[in-house]
């Protein structure tokens, strides 16, 4: 027990958790998971899939959410770093439209708990990374929704990137600090801003 901290982000819901780290010269050993830790925490969540995928810099993914089956994702970075951003849609919430960001890496080993109703992106901040995460309900094809991830009206203060809002999400007019391009798929290009009405 005690192998895994856990933090309440500024919005509920969300959760930074930190894991110990028992290193030496031969390198190092955690705890990545630990049911009791997080039941300890309040968290009770069951996962039923684990993912990963690899990226580039320049990399943005989201902002994603589920319509009919949303998930909860605990992400973690096994190579490399990203900041990574989960914005409330939870209608009638007192923090709907609100954003929180967290970067994750190889070297700090955080990891990010985002609950069902909220959308998930994360943008890749070194040459590579690789993300993984634990989801609390499967894959369905067709339930994945989202919302541009410049969206004006949130205000997500992405880093290292330079550029201007341009009525949409092309990132065509952005790029990163370093000239790196942006990088996002068609799909992720065409979505629409926030309804902040709800």
């Amino acid at each position: 027990m005690g192998q895994i901290k856990v933090t309440k982000a500024p919005i509920e819901g969300l959760y930074v958790i930190e894991p110990t780290v028992h290193g030496d010269s031969r390198g190092y050993f955690i705890e990545t998971y630990n049911q009791n830790d997080l039941l300890e925490a309040g968290l009770d969540m069951v996962f039923v899939q684990d993912n990963e995928s690899k990226s580039v810099k320049g990399v943005l993914r989201g902002l994603h959410f589920q319509k009919q089956f949303p998930q909860g994702k605990l992400v973690r970075v096994i190579e490399g770093r990203v900041f990574d951003v989960a914005v409330d849609l939870r209608e009638g919430s007192e923090t709907y439209g609100q954003w929180y960001g967290v970067e994750l890496s190889d070297e700090n080993k955080k990891q990010f708990y985002v609950s069902p109703g909220f959308a998930h992106g994360f943008l890749v901040l070194s040459d590579v990374a690789r993300f993984c995460y634990k989801v609390t309900d499967f894959y369905h094809p067709g339930d994945e929704g989202g919302i541009a991830w410049n969206d004006p009206a949130i205000g997500i203060e992405w880093p290292e990137i330079v550029g201007e809002y341009q009525g949409s999400a092309d990132p065509s007019t952005y790029h990163m600090a370093d000239g790196t391009p942006m990088n996002l798929s068609e799909r992720d290009t065409k979505w629409e801003r926030l309804d902040l009405t709800k």
